[in-house]
């Protein structure tokens, strides 16, 4: 299974996973239908939304947990 990185586009992450899309909401990011996310890279768009680089990894982390788990 390939893992996410913080330079994968919101849109492919959420078109391979759907079922990310609380995790996103959960983290601040309302990703979903904004014109943006088939651009922007999952760092890009955190850092758009004020989180550091530490909280992005964070992220990454827990997205690629929730993906193993499903």
């Amino acid at each position: 299974m390939e893992k996410i990185k913080k330079t994968d586009t919101i849109g492919d992450i959420l078109k391979k996973h759907p079922e990310l899309a609380n995790a996103f909401f959960e983290a601040g990011l309302g990703c979903i239908g904004c014109p943006m996310m088939s651009l922007e890279t999952l760092e890009q768009g955190c850092k758009a939304h004020g989180m550091e680089d530490e909280e992005i990894n964070k992220l990454v982390e827990r997205l690629n947990k929730k993906i193993i788990k499903n």
